[in-house]
C-alpha cells in the first residue's frame, strides 16, 4: 500500500508544539490521524529555523525536532522551486514563503497541504485547514 504524502505548514507544527494555541488540540488529533492512517508527513527543511525562531520554548522545539527527524520526510526547496516561487510571487504579488511551501509540497508529490493560514496560495495542491482536513476525513 502506497503512502499518501501530506505537507504540514509551519503554523500547524507550531500548533502541535505550543499547548496554549487555539488549534493545539486539533493539531494533536490531526497528527494521530495521519500516523494511524499511514500518511507520510512532509515538511520543508526551512521549518526547523522558522519554528525555532517563533516558539519561545527552545528546548521543547529541539526535543520535538529530535522526535520527528527520522519519522517525517524533510525536504529541501531546491533551486527550481525557489526560482519558480520568486517568479510567481513577483508576477501575482504573492507571499513568497507560502508559495515556496506550496511548490515544495507539489514537487514532492503531496496530495494535500495543511495550513491554518486563511489566505494560502493555490499552486495545484489541495489546501486544507486542520479542521477542514479532519472534517473531510470524518474524524
Amino acid at each position: 500500500m502506497e503512502r499518501s504524502n501530506i505537507f504540514l505548514d509551519a503554523n500547524v507544527i507550531i500548533d502541535l508544539i505550543v499547548p496554549f494555541r487555539p488549534q493545539h488540540e486539533a493539531a494533536s488529533v490531526l497528527l494521530k490521524y495521519l500516523i494511524n492512517n499511514n500518511y507520510q508527513i512532509v515538511i520543508s527543511e526551512d521549518m526547523f529555523s522558522t519554528v525555532f525562531y517563533v516558539v519561545k520554548e527552545k528546548k521543547q522545539v529541539l526535543n520535538f525536532f529530535k522526535t520527528i527527524q527520522s519519522k517525517w520526510h524533510i525536504v529541501p526547496f531546491g533551486a527550481e522551486v525557489i526560482k519558480n516561487a520568486i517568479d510567481l510571487s513577483l508576477e501575482k504579488n504573492l507571499d513568497l514563503e507560502d508559495v515556496l511551501q506550496c511548490l515544495c509540497a507539489k514537487e514532492n508529490g503531496c496530495s494535500a497541504l495543511i495550513t491554518n493560514d486563511k489566505k494560502f496560495v493555490d499552486c495545484g495542491v489541495a489546501i486544507y485547514t486542520t479542521d477542514e482536513f479532519l472534517s473531510k476525513s470524518s474524524i
